[in-house]
């Protein structure tokens, strides 16, 4: 009897200083976290919408965050170079990727050999932004409108080509959906990054493309590209003479996001002080307003929810491109 009690008295002992180990960690991470630079890794190279969010709050972050907050451009393979080098880095924090719909959700439905298991290597953050795209073209294309464009695609089997930042990406399936649903006959360039595919658009060297509204309104705005319809519910606030595509093609809709994600482990300290320092950056109004002013709506949500937001918008598009017939490789 007494030695089972001795035992017993053993076990809850240790269980209270396990315990109060444990907590007395947590609490150490989240006193002192973050006390180095933060890396944000993105999967393309500098210039694309994505590029340019990131630059915008880095600064902001840096200074709720009290540590310096850097972005390093991993571009290539459609942001698998870059999450790549993020799934093998330590779960402490200090690294995080941000991707967009196609990296995130797409890419580990579609590609079958990634060097990573997006489900047991990544744990999500917060999504930051929902992004609808522009479908822009070279001026010289004589077309002014979408039913223009359709017609002209129709006329020219084959002749129209079309730029996006990666094959198996958000701006490649726009341009495979439109086809699909419209029946036209058109090629695909895939390029590493939104820079290179815009700048070939404005060269003439393709026809057109769909981005984010952030690297393309510039041009817009000169005269260098034209833009035909935006791909999202509605009509963006900052071109309203500009048609929503689903105006004149009905059930077309596509709404690009951007998303952190961070190393399967990361401390849930780390990881809520992140969520809640994320958040009031994209809360700030000047943020907000140049957001906006890009067409690009800033979101934020906690882990969990962007969790499964990942999970059904993975769902939601495996459907899309098996019901559509959409070839990605």
């Amino acid at each position: 009897m007494f030695f089972s009690r001795v035992l017993s008295w053993f076990w809850v002992t240790l269980g209270i200083l396990c315990f109060a180990t444990f907590s007395a960690h947590a609490q150490s991470i989240a006193s002192t976290y973050p006390n180095k630079p933060i890396r944000i890794v993105i999967g393309f190279p500098p210039g694309g919408g994505i590029d340019i969010v990131a630059r915008m709050m880095a600064p902001k972050l840096t200074e709720v965050l009290g540590q310096s907050v850097v972005i390093d451009n991993r571009p290539g393979a459609n942001g698998v170079l870059g999450m790549d080098a993020v799934a093998k880095s330590a779960p402490d924090g200090y690294t995080i990727f941000l991707g967009t719909l196609g990296n995130l959700s797409v890419n580990p439905n579609f590609y079958p050999n990634l060097p990573f298991n997006f489900d047991k290597q990544f744990m999500a953050l917060t999504q930051i932004a929902s992004v609808p795209f522009l479908l822009v073209v070279n001026p010289a294309l004589p077309v002014k409108t979408m039913a223009e464009f359709i017609a002209y695609a129709h006329a020219n089997p084959g002749k129209l080509n079309y730029s996006s930042s990666g094959t198996g990406g958000l701006p490649h399936l726009a341009g495979e959906l439109l086809s699909s649903m419209t029946g036209v006959d058109m090629v695909h360039i895939a390029y590493k990054g939104s820079a290179p595919s815009i700048s070939d658009v404005i060269s003439g060297q393709v026809q057109f493309t769909f981005e984010a509204g952030a690297p393309l309104l510039p041009h817009v705005k000169s005269g260098r590209l034209r833009a035909l319809a935006s791909t999202g519910k509605e009509r963006l606030g900052v071109l309203p003479d500009v048609p929503a595509l689903g105006e004149s093609l009905p059930g077309y809709l596509i709404v690009n996001w951007y998303g952190m994600v961070l190393p399967m482990g990361t401390p849930k300290e780390a990881v809520a002080r992140l969520n809640t320092q994320i958040a009031k950056v994209l809360a700030l109004p000047d943020i907000r307003e140049r957001m906006l002013a890009m067409g690009t709506e800033p979101v934020s949500n906690s882990p969990e929810e962007f969790s499964l937001f990942i999970k059904s918008e993975s769902q939601k598009w495996s459907k899309i491109i098996h019901d559509k017939n959409i070839r990605i490789e």
